[in-house]
Order: C-alpha cells, then sequence, then structure tokens
C-alpha cells in the first residue's frame, strides 16, 4: 500500500515561490507515475506537473511551464515540485498522486488513473 504526504503549502504573495514535497512509502513495483495535481473550487482536478520515477521523462501542463519545476529523488523517495513566479490562479490544494506502471516511459494525465493519493497541501497567491 502506498501511502503519500504532501507539505510546502502556504500563503505567499503573487511573483512569490513555494517548494512543495511529496514523501512517498509502500513502493512495491518498479516503476511508477507520480505527479501533482491541483484542485479549485469550482474547478476540476488537473494535472500540474508528472514524472516517471525511473527518470528520463517529465511532463509539465502549459499553464505552468517555465515556472514550476518536477523533480523526483529516488533514493529518498520525495517527489518535489519548485514553484516559481506563482500567479492568483495557481491558488488550489495540491495533492501528490501516485501509481505503478508498466506500459513505457511515460504518464498519463488524467486523474483517472492514479491510484494513491495524499491529502493534499494547500497553495494560496495573493496580494
Amino acid at each position: 500500500q502506498v501511502e503519500l504526504a504532501e507539505s510546502g503549502g502556504d500563503s505567499v504573495e503573487p511573483g512569490g515561490s513555494l517548494l512543495l514535497s511529496c514523501s512517498g512509502s509502500g513502493y512495491s513495483y518498479s516503476a511508477y507515475c507520480l505527479g501533482w495535481f491541483r484542485h479549485a473550487p469550482g474547478k476540476e482536478r488537473e494535472a500540474v506537473a508528472l514524472a516517471y520515477s525511473g527518470g528520463g521523462w517529465n511532463w509539465l501542463h502549459d499553464s505552468v511551464k517555465g515556472r514550476f519545476t518536477i523533480n523526483y529523488d529516488s533514493a529518498k523517495n520525495i517527489l518535489y515540485l519548485q514553484m516559481n513566479n506563482l500567479r492568483p490562479e495557481d491558488s488550489a490544494m495540491y495533492y501528490c498522486a501516485a501509481d505503478p506502471r508498466s506500459g513505457g516511459r511515460w504518464c498519463p494525465t488524467g486523474k483517472w488513473e492514479y491510484s494513491y493519493w495524499g491529502q493534499g497541501t494547500q497553495v494560496t497567491v495573493s496580494s
């Protein structure tokens, strides 16, 4: 059973930065898709950044390209999301997700593809 725990959410002003961390345990498969999703009030939960646990592939939503970076430390089982130049529209609950991957070095963007979820960490961007 995979368990995920996010941390790092906070309230910041526009243009600020945050580093989200997701500590994982219970990984039993050789490879996983790992991702950050966000859920804002009145909107669907959407993928923001995805990474393949074995390295060599990641994906960023168009709205965060050039501002966010995803990184996975396989030695520590920690998934990071570095968020720079934050905007009010980035405000949301951010969730870490994981799912075993056997179909190649890429990850799906649909939230229904992920079996394991953390409890979320709140990011608020406002002046």
